[in-house]
């Protein structure tokens, strides 16, 4: 069960990074806030996953 869960997660965080570069494809500039802000949703999601993993 453990694993469909990390599962999950995995293709959660790779459904933001589709959807984000699918976004900044049609633009010639991104902004370094952008990709931060990008960045700082997939970790969030991997270490609230990874937290909740180690306290189970």
């Amino acid at each position: 069960m453990t694993e469909t869960h990390e599962q999950d997660t995995i293709n959660e965080a790779l459904s933001i990074i589709d959807r984000a570069l699918g976004e900044m494809l049609h633009r010639e500039l991104v902004s370094t806030d952008e990709v931060s802000d990008l960045l700082l949703d997939v970790r969030t999601l991997l270490t609230t996953e990874g937290s909740v993993l180690a306290q189970n």
